[in-house]
């Protein structure tokens, strides 16, 4: 296990590390979702043939999984992107290929903008790209509670009976603080957008769609900005459970197109969250 410093004094974000000696690429860094951790949830891909030989980076954000929980941070997604840009710094993994979930792609996204030295490309699975998302069990769910109804009335409890098991089970290791706050600013969003941020990056971009989720919102838009839009067949959101095989072929055989596409270029808080927090 690693860690380094972010945010207040004394706090840690942590990480694992798995396979590669830095020969085989640029270090591949996985960002799990709100309430999730990462090795849980992608050590199994970074296993898989299509993806071994990186160094692989598990990577916990602030106030989940093994990573410290500390009372006085917003948990905003720049917030989080910069705890995530400390524990890069600490391993040396610059020029890093990040693959997000969800809230962790959207941090992800946040990380690219704001320090471009550590990040050469991103594959989103189904990252948060707009505020204000449909109202579900996840970020909209928790962040129309207050702080104090979600942390001490019952509200933590009542998500952890609204999610599916394998949600529950990381979501239990998360700091309710901390998932209320990391919710509220999944919602709150950033200005500009996440959308907006990744549709002005210049590195390559991949985003993974489950194929028996919805429709993604602006396709158009970012395959025309230079965004590899993949759906992954057989997939909802948690496409690395439920077709790993499927979803590691989609990181691999996009990466190898990345490559190509790099070489050819250089060849030629309040009580809630706020006003704009509240579903309908």
């Amino acid at each position: 296990m690693h860690e380094a410093p972010f945010g207040p004094e004394g706090a840690r974000i942590r990480w694992t590390e798995a396979g590669g000696d830095g020969e085989g690429g640029a270090p591949r860094v996985y960002v799990h979702g709100l309430g999730a951790v990462s090795a849980v949830y992608h050590a199994h891909i970074a296993a898989d043939p299509a993806l071994t030989g990186r160094r692989s980076l598990f990577v916990d954000l602030p106030g989940h999984g093994i990573s410290d929980r500390p009372a006085d941070f917003a948990y905003t997604l720049e917030d989080h992107a910069d705890a995530l840009a400390s524990a890069l710094d600490a391993a040396g993994a610059r020029n890093a290929e990040i693959v997000g979930h969800s809230m962790g792609g959207a941090v992800a996204i946040v990380l690219a903008v704001r320090r471009p030295d550590l990040v050469s490309r991103l594959v989103l699975t189904e990252a948060n790209l707009d505020p204000a998302p449909p109202r579900t069990a996840g970020s909209s769910g928790i962040s129309a509670y207050t702080e104090d109804a979600f942390v001490n009335g019952g509200g933590f409890a009542e998500t952890l009976e609204r999610v599916g098991p394998v949600w529950r089970a990381t979501m239990r290791l998360t700091d309710p603080t901390a998932l209320h706050r990391s919710a509220c600013g999944l919602v709150r969003g950033t200005e500009p957008t996440m959308r907006r941020m990744l549709i002005g990056l210049d590195i390559p971009r991949t985003y993974l769609v489950g194929g028996h989720g919805d429709a993604l919102t602006g396709r158009d838009e970012l395959v025309a900005a230079g965004v590899v839009v993949t759906t992954v067949p057989d997939s909802g959101h948690n496409m690395m459970f439920d077709d790993p095989s499927a979803f590691a072929a989609a990181i691999a055989t996009n990466a190898t197109n990345a490559t190509n596409a790099t070489n050819a270029t250089n060849t030629a808080p309040g009580d809630r969250c706020g006003s704009a927090l509240r579903q309908p």
